[in-house]
């Protein structure tokens, strides 16, 4: 699995074809977001972990989605333009795609199938999202999928999966941070 992750085609937000081949060696922290969230302020803690690990090999992943109440409406340029105006993003984004359902991106399939369960989560959450969703006549998925915006995938230097984490964790929690520092130390 460590390789076929790389090979796997993606698009930059820009819209140019490309793989994730150009991380091969790098730790990533790949995410994925929504500029209508009520998580979208996590953009700002992606961007400082981003500028205080980038040096040391960590590569912070962006991938908007609105596969969750419509969160992430806009077009790619938008989400560009909103991800660099609002919280200052330099981190790689990339298209817009689909994180969840029978038209999951191939990364998605490939990052919850290595890893179908968060490593960390909040007592509560999934219950929260759950009642949310039915206040709007929807239904919360089924894992491994991903559960909403901002769920985080810690992938290690040889392209394995080594945690997931829910929403609700924040990318600065601890939990996150030492997960980071010891892939990174790997």
């Amino acid at each position: 699995m460590s390789e076929a992750l790389y090979d796997l085609p993606v698009h930059k937000i820009t819209g140019e074809g490309t793989s994730l081949a150009e991380y091969r060696g790098k730790v990533l922290l790949i995410v994925n977001v929504a500029s209508k969230c009520g998580l979208t302020p996590q953009y700002d803690a992606l961007e400082k972990l981003y500028a205080r690990f980038k040096d040391s090999g960590l590569a912070v992943l962006g991938f908007p989605a609105n596969d969750f109440g419509g969160q992430e409406p806009g077009s790619n340029e938008e989400i560009q333009t909103f991800c660099k105006s609002t919280f200052g993003v330099q981190f790689p984004m990339f298209s817009k795609i689909t994180v969840t359902g029978p038209e999951t991106n191939p990364l998605y399939k490939t990052l919850t199938a290595a890893q179908p369960k968060a490593t960390k989560t909040a007592e509560g959450f999934r219950e929260n999202i759950e009642g949310y969703l039915k206040s709007k006549g929807l239904q919360a998925t089924n894992p491994p999928e991903v559960l909403w915006n901002f769920e985080k995938f810690l992938v290690d230097r040889k392209g394995q999966v080594v945690a997931r984490f829910s929403p609700d964790v924040l990318p600065d929690d601890p939990a996150v941070v030492s997960a980071i520092e010891a892939a990174l130390k790997a």
